[in-house]
């Protein structure tokens, strides 16, 4: 078998140029949104191109945190985004295991029904989840939410748990068995160990999934004690002006919370997204 030629040393300069240009293409967006935030006042344009200007300032940061409604949208987005990654990392966990472990009747047609589901955007899903959560009377609360989000993530992150059971050897399973483990036993001490990497990924895009959320969110919330904090940060943009300070701020503080999770939480990702993707 022909071992594959290695790149030219031409060939690698042009393949880090073009990595390069496109990293700066997706950062620079990111840069000015920051260099924005530490500007006095609301100032959007600047002639020059430092990202932290000359005259920063964390002024802007500091009338955020004093203001009482950024504090309640960030606590209603934890308190959201927590249940909603609980419950879909949960349902995730059972339902992949369920697929991958058991046959039943329409287990195939539900399995293709789920990816399914992933073609479509959800903006088309916006009028039916809004005439059932009236019915149901569930419409301007947290559960109408937790509901929403919980379903956008399932489908996703039960392929990704289902494939990620399929690695894991059914005889381990069947030697505790045999040593008198009842099922729930076998899956809760032997089988959810093993798929940490999985739910760590199921957990994260769960969380995602509700946390920087805005269309699901202006739809189905109308009372501002309940905003997230995206549906508060519309609320600095008015019909005259927008306070582009705090919006930029408030921008920069929805990001941390999801950049440190990648990072505390990187080690997981490539074996969870990787080994999950071996069996379908």
């Amino acid at each position: 078998m022909r071992k594959p030629r290695d790149l030219s040393k031409t060939g690698k300069l042009f393949a880090y140029l073009f990595l390069i240009v496109f990293t700066l293409f997706a950062v620079w967006p990111v840069l000015q949104v920051v260099s924005i935030s530490l500007r006095p006042g609301d100032r959007l344009l600047s002639k020059s191109l430092a990202i932290i200007p000359e005259d920063a300032t964390l002024q802007t940061y500091g009338r955020l945190f004093t203001q009482e409604p950024f504090l309640r949208w960030m606590g209603n987005s934890v308190v959201v985004s927590a249940l909603v990654t609980v419950f879909a990392t949960a349902l995730a966990a059972t339902a992949g295991y369920a697929f991958s472990r058991h046959k039943f009747r329409g287990r195939d047609s539900a399995m293709v029904g789920l990816i399914t589901t992933q073609m479509f955007p959800v903006t088309m899903l916006l009028l039916p989840l809004f005439i059932l959560l009236i019915k149901l009377r569930l419409y301007d609360n947290y559960i109408a939410l937790i509901i929403a989000y919980s379903a956008t993530a399932l489908p996703f992150t039960i392929w990704q748990m289902k494939g990620y059971y399929d690695t894991i050897p059914y005889s381990l399973e069947e030697a505790a068995a045999i040593d008198g483990c009842t099922q729930g036993a076998i899956f809760w001490r032997i089988v959810l160990p093993l798929a940490a990497p999985a739910l760590v990924i199921t957990a994260l895009f769960s969380f995602m999934t509700a946390w920087s959320e805005y269309l699901v969110a202006a739809v189905l919330i109308q009372d501002q004690d309940l905003f997230t904090l995206p549906l508060g940060l519309k609320m600095f943009q008015s019909n005259m002006e927008v306070a582009w300070g705090l919006y930029s701020a408030g921008a920069v503080i929805v990001s941390i919370p999801v950049v440190l999770l990648f990072m505390f939480l990187s080690r997981y990702l490539i074996s969870g997204l990787t080994l999950g993707s071996v069996k379908g």
